[in-house]
């Protein structure tokens, strides 16, 4: 009450200290985010090349939650492309007196197709031998109506094309005549979904971790504190990439305990990948499948097994996939693969090995990864010594957190069989 007493309201929203030296806790009260930075700079120091993401969630800097459940909204693009669910039946189509045909076709998704769009038939000719484009003329209770802009002619006469089962559609572009003033409405709503933030402790005697506070320029770790911080963060990458998220009853405690869920089963795609007689193509079909169909950044992640790492190794280089150079980002080194769709920067990671996944790998677009934190970093300082259980100092580290997709297509596990 006496420190808060000290600070001083600022002319523009700051805050100042009257009276009384600056000290950890007035900077912990008065501005909280400065000791928080301060320690996950310190923090991502120790083996960042063990935990790689948690080493991206700290320099990425993360967002406050007030509670254990944390809720966001994570963004999705609408289809752009669909298949024809039934043959096209000609009986049906109209040819108008100025000769253009209307057709009405079933597809797998009708609600991707608003009036005005144009729609690519990339499997189907059209005139010219170009591929056939419709224009959506309006969207039925079963099946949509198209009007065929290129129909092949025979005798100048146009043709009802033959469109059947299991036919691409592509959605383009719109196009609108020259009075129109409106379109159809368009609107994305993003979809809500929630996480826990798990409650990472480790406890670490006849230590002097109370340097942690952000008021110590330096940070000197003895070799039993190093190793604490080691585990903790080895156990935190775990939980951030294969956890369960759940909510459990600790019988013993008596209280509840929240477990956070990983970024593994968030990844919105999965790609299959052939270790065996891993070549060009194969690699290939991996960037082609990572940065495709709205899949965010053009530079991502490759967390790698051992196995799957193993193979990427012995593949040989070619024009269309090439190995660049040695990367250091976030304070980790990165071998990078270069291909005409995208980069990944890769790196073995062994939390994957230990969690029996050594042959697979997640691609992560780090633009699209959030932290959330209920409790910051930090470090208690418990005196054993009064308390008459043992002749100690101890100090335990704590902290509340989790890791979320906020765009699932961004990312993509990679299964290697």
């Amino acid at each position: 009450m006496e420190e808060t007493q000290n600070l001083v309201p600022g002319h523009d929203g700051g805050t100042h200290v009257s009276g009384t030296p600056l000290t950890t806790a007035l900077t912990a009260e008065a501005a909280p985010d400065l000791l928080v930075n301060s320690i996950d700079r310190r923090i991502v120091k120790v083996r960042p090349m063990s935990t790689p993401i948690d080493q991206l969630s700290r320099h990425a800097g993360a967002r406050s939650a007030s509670s254990m459940t944390v809720e966001y909204y994570s963004v999705d693009t609408k289809r752009t492309e669909t298949e024809v669910i039934a043959d096209l039946d000609a009986a049906l189509a109209v040819t108008d007196d100025d000769g253009s045909i209307t057709i009405s076709l079933r597809t797998g998704c009708d609600q991707i197709f608003d009036p005005s769009e144009t729609v690519l038939v990339p499997e189907v000719s059209g005139a010219d031998g170009q591929p056939l484009v419709l224009y959506t003329v309006a969207r039925r209770e079963r099946g949509v109506d198209f009007s065929v802009v290129n129909p092949v002619k025979a005798d100048g006469v146009a043709q009802v094309p033959e469109i059947t089962i299991g036919c691409k559609l592509v959605r383009m572009g719109r196009a609108a005549s020259e009075l129109d003033v409106q379109t159809a409405q368009f609107s994305a709503l993003p979809r809500k979904q929630n996480n826990n933030c798990q409650i990472f402790k480790m406890q670490v005697e006849q230590s002097t971790l109370q340097k942690l506070a952000g008021k110590e320029v330096g940070w000197t770790f003895s070799d039993q504190e190093e190793a604490a911080i080691i585990d903790m963060r080895l156990g935190m990458e775990k939980n951030f990439v294969f956890g369960a998220k759940a909510k459990i009853m600790d019988n013993v405690k008596n209280e509840p305990v929240y477990l956070t869920g990983g970024i593994w089963s968030q990844a919105g795609r999965q790609f299959v990948l052939r270790l065996a007689k891993l070549g060009e193509g194969d690699m290939i079909d991996l960037c082609s499948a990572a940065f495709t169909r709205n899949a965010g950044s053009k530079q991502k992640l490759l967390i790698a097994g051992t196995r799957l790492m193993e193979s990427l190794s012995r593949m040989e280089c070619t024009r269309s996939i090439t190995a660049g150079d040695t990367m250091v980002r976030w304070g980790i080194e990165f071998k990078e693969i270069r291909s005409n769709f995208g980069s990944l920067l890769v790196l073995h990671s062994e939390v994957f090995d230990q969690c029996g996944h050594e042959s697979d790998g997640l691609v992560v677009d780090p633009e699209y990864v959030t932290k959330y934190v209920h409790l910051p970093f930090k470090v208690e300082k418990l005196d054993l010594r009064r308390s008459g259980q043992r002749n100690t100092d101890a100090v335990v580290i704590t902290e509340a957190s989790c890791l979320v997709l906020r765009y699932p297509d961004a990312h993509m596990r990679v299964i290697g069989e």
